[in-house]
């Protein structure tokens, strides 16, 4: 078994079970690509057993913290069961869930998604690579299902050194699937559709949304940067007369329409507007002037604009940007749900920046909710990094 030292000082993080090890905490030491390797203190204290990476800036990524602890394919056996097991115990009101979390199922760079009877599983990290097999045996394994297709094309792969890689890695069949999720049916293409086919991780918030717009009577709702239409269909089902859809993907709005009349909505309070977000909002700002209307209710649900923190300040400014222009369109009493999904903004942040832009519109509003990825996409408490989307639901006052 080959052995890495950190340099004195940089085994804090570990003791506390942060899971993460980067290049220059390390003093010796190295491996292959994805292989096990012994952490160790500068004095030789063991640390954890972890999965090495020669391209990555995340140097070491933690499988476990026990001595004793060997990693082979019962270990990710285990893992999976466990991870599956607690999920098991949420009241998910849909058959498409999140059973592997990564860093919080302690599998790091490890994501999968079970929609009905298909699985599909990103592997983003070289650790989780080199096992790859064995992942995908214990996952059949452990759910009794047959197919299970691969996503493991996002930016993760290109830092970890690893070229983007999709298709069928068990079983086989059709891609475009459709699944339940409260009241509704949404479907999507798992070979296509963004991150794993679609995004679950807001089911919870959209739900609440569907509540809030029937709570305070919204009838006309603009749902920006609205994908497939999750939110567009909540906001129907919460009883919107007018609902408007945009995004800048002609492909996606095609699917927010059909999942309008797969619902049973009439698809004439429904609009779909093939455009850019920023050039809307100021647009339908303009047509104020001229006697246009308001908004009820406004989502932003806006693509990562700071995926670190490095990236923070210039992202920081695009969400004022829109939350600004968000408040002056909505009418008195309105319902802003406003989102992030970048790790490189903090909850804290967040909320100042929509303070911020709030201010400069000349309006306060009242926080009604504080939203986050629902409960199958876990945050520990030893990994904050992990509260990668939040949100915040405003009526503004």
């Amino acid at each position: 078994m080959k052995t890495v030292r950190l340099r004195p000082g940089k085994e804090r993080a570990l003791q506390k079970r942060h899971p993460w090890v980067f290049e220059s905490a390390i003093a010796k030491g190295g491996g292959d690509a994805g292989e096990t390797v012994r952490v160790e203190s500068a004095e030789g204290e063991f640390l954890c057993w972890a999965a090495f990476s020669p391209k990555s800036q995340i140097r070491l990524r933690a499988w476990s913290f026990d001595e004793a602890e060997r990693i082979d394919a019962a270990f990710f056996a285990r893992r999976i069961e466990r991870a599956m097991a607690w999920r098991e115990r949420l009241a998910i009101a849909s058959d498409a869930r999140r059973l592997i979390h990564a860093e919080a199922d302690g599998l790091p760079g490890l994501v999968v998604d079970r929609y009905g009877d298909t699985l599909v599983a990103q592997f983003g990290s070289t650790g989780v690579e080199r096992w790859k097999g064995a992942i995908a045996d214990a996952l059949l394994a452990a759910t009794g299902l047959t197919r299970l297709y691969e996503r493991s094309d996002t930016q993760s792969r290109e830092w970890e050194g690893l070229p983007a890689t999709t298709g069928w890695l068990r079983g086989s069949g059709e891609t475009a699937l459709t699944i339940r999720e409260h009241d509704w049916r949404l479907t999507l293409d798992i070979a296509t559709g963004h991150k794993t086919g679609y995004y679950l991780d807001q089911r919870d918030s959209r739900q609440r949304f569907a509540e809030a717009v029937r709570q305070f009577g919204c009838q006309r709702v603009l749902n920006c940067f609205s994908y497939t239409g999750g939110f567009s269909v909540a906001a129907l089902a919460g009883g919107a007369q007018e609902v408007i859809s945009v995004d800048s993907s002609g492909l996606a709005l095609e699917r927010a329409r059909a999942h309008v009349e797969l619902n049973g909505f009439d698809r004439a309070r429904h609009q779909a507007w093939d455009a850019d977000v920023n050039a809307t909002l100021r647009r339908c700002l303009s047509e104020l002037k001229e006697g246009g209307q308001r908004f009820d209710a406004i989502v932003l649900d806006p693509p990562k604009f700071a995926p670190t923190a490095a990236h923070a300040e210039r992202a920081a400014r695009a969400y004022k940007d829109i939350n600004r222009l968000a408040f002056m369109l909505l009418k008195d009493g309105g319902l802003l749900y406003t989102f992030s999904c970048s790790g490189g903004i903090p909850p804290d942040l967040f909320h100042k920046i929509v303070a911020g832009a709030g201010l400069d519109a000349g309006v306060d509003g009242y926080i009604l909710d504080r939203l986050a990825a629902a409960p199958d996409h876990p945050q520990t408490v030893c990994f904050p990094e992990g509260e990668y989307l939040k949100g915040l639901a405003i009526l503004k006052a």
